[in-house]
């Protein structure tokens, strides 16, 4: 039964639809002998003759073991048709990806990434996770969008340069650039000790500041509301500020620190694996994404 190939249960199929080896052999474009050859070939692998062959004009008649052939065969062709039309589908770039993420890039980034990728291919299959900063994995992910270092073997784009902006209430630094050191002993709310802003306090320290951290806690806009409220300062990326909305917000002002601090947000993803078709060119369309962004800093 390993011998025989689709190709042979294909031509059986058309040979019972039309009757006759020869209506068969034009309908796929065989010669006559291939046709009896690979029905040969079918009838050496499964033992026994498929067709009664009554000779001359008349129609050939399937025989029982013919009958549990097609029967089985037809589903097998059905199959392979499938895994044709799958694997068409893959190389065009349809199928699943896999995307780690974190929350200025979901705001800002992804969107834009993701509509551009639905336009092309509407029915791939997208799937998304947050990815913890303390511990970054690329495991099973296609990509991961990350602002530091990711343990494992994993090669890498990178996206662009992200300045750290200072945020206050309105009003309380003039226009223009803020000096770092300004921020010595300036009461602040800021994320916790995670990765990124163990660098920015250090960051700070070399610049000669020490800030006062009076509330410490997770999400952008919940430190951008204690700012509103008056309670401290903050130091945030600039992809934070764009995903809020800050920029308009009257009530709040947002200043460039001098020497300005600066994160490297790059896209990684597996080394030494092949990629699908869809993971490639979500790579190029993140690219293309950050760029344009990148010219708006």
């Amino acid at each position: 039964m390993a011998d025989f190939e689709l190709r042979h249960l294909r031509t059986m199929a058309a040979i019972a639809e039309e009757g006759t080896f020869g209506q068969a052999a034009a309908r796929l474009g065989y010669t006559q002998s291939s046709v009896s050859q690979q029905i040969a070939a079918l009838e050496k692998a499964v033992g026994g003759a498929v067709f009664d062959r009554p000779g001359g004009p008349r129609p050939v008649r399937i025989t029982r073991l013919g009958e549990v052939v097609l029967t089985h065969g037809r589903e097998l062709l059905a199959k392979g048709a499938a895994l044709t039309d799958a694997v068409d589908r893959f190389r065009a770039g349809h199928g699943r990806i896999d995307i780690g993420t974190f929350q200025s890039v979901s705001n800002l980034i992804l969107p834009a990434v993701i509509r551009r990728l639905l336009d092309e291919h509407p029915g791939c299959d997208i799937r998304l996770s947050d990815v913890a900063p303390e511990d970054p994995r690329i495991g099973e992910l296609d990509l991961l969008f990350h602002d530091g270092p990711v343990e494992g073997e994993v090669e890498h784009v990178k996206l662009f340069d992200e300045p750290y902006l200072l945020v206050t209430a309105a009003g309380a630094v003039p226009d223009g650039p803020v000096r770092v050191k300004a921020l010595d002993d300036v009461p602040m709310v800021a994320w916790p000790p995670t990765y990124h802003q163990r660098w920015l306090e250090r960051t700070f320290a070399r610049a000669g500041a020490q800030p006062r951290f009076v509330f410490r806690t997770t999400g952008h806009e919940t430190i951008l509301s204690m700012v509103r409220a008056g309670i401290g300062w903050a130091v945030l990326p600039w992809l934070a500020l764009h995903g809020q909305d800050a920029w308009s917000d009257g009530r709040l002002s947002i200043r460039p620190l001098k020497p300005a601090p600066v994160r490297e947000l790059a896209l990684y993803w597996p080394a030494g694996r092949t990629e699908s078709p869809l993971a490639v060119r979500t790579r190029e369309i993140a690219v293309e994404v950050a760029r344009e962004l990148a010219r708006r800093m």
